[in-house]
């Protein structure tokens, strides 16, 4: 071993040194302080933002929400059973989208990087759709749950990287990739025996 790389390993051992005792022993002022978050929660009683003081510091009005995110831009586009809005600060509504009536709920919402937004309706004709901002269609992906009842039939689901959608479907127990042209590529069960099994539904 060369002079230099001995020398080399020492300084690396004295930097390494010198940063657990700035991390591990400095003094309790020093330390980082307490992290707090404001969170968005979609409830039964509540559809809003809660701020870091734990109250609630943005309330969308009504509750019941299926899916609901705060944009990178500060609103907030939330999805009820039977509608999407997005949302701004001031509750103007700058998006929307209504159920159509050969359905019977709609169970997701996400802005995806393209600026359409990912809607899944649930009931007679289950379908992933991809609303533009104008509100018209540019995707529409047929859904294959295993169960008629449109309550069950999915939630929340998301675009992957590679373009297609990961769709839960809950009585079937599996979540299942679809591409854009509706072909299921693969699938895994959700009622693993790590999981709890099909009792832990």
């Amino acid at each position: 071993m060369t002079m230099e790389i001995v020398m080399k390993n020492r300084l690396n051992q004295m930097l390494i040194a010198l940063l657990l005792g700035i991390c591990c022993f400095a003094p309790q002022g020093l330390q980082a302080a307490e992290i707090q978050h404001s969170f968005f929660v979609a409830g039964p009683d509540f559809t809003g933002i809660v701020g870091e003081d734990g109250k609630p510091k943005w309330d969308s009005g009504r509750a019941g929400a299926r899916d609901g995110w705060v944009l990178p831009n500060g609103n907030v586009l939330i999805a009820w059973g039977d509608i999407v809005r997005e949302f701004t600060p001031q509750k103007e509504v700058v998006f929307e989208y209504k159920l159509n009536p050969a359905n019977k709920e709609i169970g997701t919402a996400q802005r995806l990087a393209n600026g359409n937004t990912l809607v899944t309706e649930l009931g007679g004709k289950p379908r992933l759709l991809e609303v533009k901002a104008d509100g018209k269609i540019a995707v529409e992906v047929a859904l294959q749950p295993e169960t008629d009842n449109g309550h069950m039939q999915t939630r929340m689901a998301r675009k992957l990287a590679n373009g297609n959608y990961l769709v839960p479907h809950l009585l079937a127990f599996k979540v299942k990739e679809y591409t854009p042209e509706g072909k299921v590529v693969s699938s895994f069960p959700t009622d693993m025996e790590a999981l709890g099994g099909r009792a832990a539904k």
